[in-house]
């Protein structure tokens, strides 16, 4: 098996492992009614009371939190799309952008450290802020 075969089954497991992930976090949210009418405005309540980056409140506050049944479909449907792209392989790039700012906007929507922690530093690690319960759940 020459490499570029070996880099492209590579790929294919990895983009297929991302698309199973995306559509277990979808199945959750779409097969019962629990998050999108009240979860998704119970887990913006709970990131505004524990820590979120400043710079994300006003949109959390005012405009995710007033409309967070609307919001709550987009983000379960959107996680169906994107797994639904990545399994079939059918318009990657634009998943995979969607994808990172669904992981973004999650990551700095909770698990602010606070204004004296650096990121990266020995007190609160990257890892434990990116694969942090709360950032995981709402997924």
């Amino acid at each position: 098996m020459s490499p570029t075969d070996q880099q492209s089954r590579a790929l294919a497991f990895l983009r297929i492992s991302i698309g199973l992930l995306f559509l277990i976090f979808a199945e959750y949210k779409l097969t019962s009614t629990k998050f999108i009418w009240g979860g998704m405005a119970q887990y913006i309540r709970q990131f505004l009371n524990q820590g979120s980056y400043p710079f994300i409140r006003p949109l959390l506050r005012d405009i995710i939190l007033p409309h967070a049944v609307f919001f709550g479909a987009l983000v379960s449907i959107s996680e169906l799309l994107i797994a639904l792209s990545f399994l079939t392989g059918v318009l990657i790039h634009g998943a995979s952008l969607c994808g990172l700012i669904l992981m973004l906007l999650l990551l700095f929507s909770s698990n602010y450290p606070g204004p004296d922690s650096l990121p990266g530093s020995s007190s609160v690690p990257l890892s434990s802020t990116l694969f942090s319960p709360s950032v995981l759940s709402l997924c």
